[in-house]
């Protein structure tokens, strides 16, 4: 008798939602498949990311498609040197009408948050963002604002220009569950963007854009996605990736346990999104570069040498054996 595997937490609904929003920005952006699967899959484990590449790479406008593709509440912040922190969580302005202080909401009060050029606003303004990141409530005058769930931050940073640039502290860059590195289309995906171009008008109408998820869809979705088994092989696997940054010799710093959960919960999204209820050894392979690039530092010595941060965590993912 033939034994069919079946799954023991229904995923079809997900699978389906997930490869609806793809194939929709697909229309849009070409030659950026693994940014979009990262955004994605850092949606369905709550997490928040860090985009960074070379301007003109589709990094915002991705962010803004996928921002669509859901209907939430979306704002985009510019982050500018002389932003300050009431600029993004709000601020307390007097009614003369009442005589009392009222709290007038900033864009952080917001489903979806782009923080455009992060780093280039002062450590006061990135660190009132992070509060929110990690608490997902801010206070104000000695008062607790809860932001409204599901609350994702997606910041964009250029990794060339360093004038004028307030570079994020490591402690602070923990908080985001990966660092996408987008890079440049391959020349045909570059063709065809082209083409397109050149049929069509090169300006979006985003009120074309079609949305597949709801808030209360993304939350029900991602409590599916903590249903996802993972095998106690796979957990002591997870745990060996990050604890061998802790003792390399091309690192001065390794990662911290909370990079543990991120692999952990990224693994298990991915698993989602493919309609599968267990975690694989290639499900937490392909998650622990973006997981890890942001938590880990080259000694100076290997900087020097112009050895890549990826490159030693390739190393470090070939040395440890895969569990069977």
């Amino acid at each position: 008798m033939e034994n069919k595997f079946e799954n023991r937490v229904d995923l079809t609904e997900l699978a389906t939602h997930i490869a609806e929003v793809k194939t929709e920005i697909g229309k849009y952006i070409k030659g950026q498949p693994q940014l979009l699967d990262l955004l994605l899959v850092a949606i369905l484990a709550d997490g928040h990311v860090l985009i960074e590449g070379v301007p003109g790479v589709a990094k915002t406008l991705t962010a803004k498609l996928l921002a669509k593709t859901i209907e939430a509440s979306f704002k985009r912040i510019q982050f500018t040197p002389d932003l300050m922190p009431s600029d993004i969580i709000g601020t307390s302005i007097f009614n003369s009408k009442s005589h009392d202080f009222e709290f007038k909401r900033g864009p952080l009060f917001a489903n979806i948050v782009l923080a455009d050029e992060i780093n280039r606003s002062p450590a006061k303004t990135q660190a009132a963002l992070f509060e929110a990141m990690e608490e997902r409530q801010i206070t104000v005058d000695g008062t607790t604002h809860k932001l409204e769930l599901p609350f994702i931050v997606l910041a964009t940073q250029n990794p060339i220009e360093q004038e004028g640039t307030y570079r994020l502290p490591e402690a602070q860059l923990d908080r985001f569950i990966f660092k996408i590195a987008v890079g440049y289309p391959a020349m045909e995906d570059e063709t065809e963007m082209l083409s397109n171009m050149q049929a069509n008008s090169h300006v979006i109408d985003f009120t074309k854009v079609k949305s597949f998820l709801s808030k209360e869809g993304i939350i029900k979705l991602k409590a599916l996605v903590q249903k996802v088994v993972v095998e106690e092989n796979l957990i002591k696997y997870i745990i060996q990736l990050v604890a061998s940054t802790r003792k390399n010799p091309s690192l001065y710093l390794g990662a911290s346990p909370r990079a543990s959960i991120a692999i952990l919960n990224a693994a298990k999204a991915t698993a989602a999104i493919q309609n599968r209820d267990f975690v694989t050894p290639d499900d937490i392979k392909y998650v622990t570069t973006p997981v890890l690039r942001h938590r880990v530092a080259l000694t100076p010595e290997k900087e020097m040498e112009g050895i890549q941060v990826d490159t030693v965590i390739q190393q470090l993912i070939d040395k440890i054996e895969v569990p069977r």
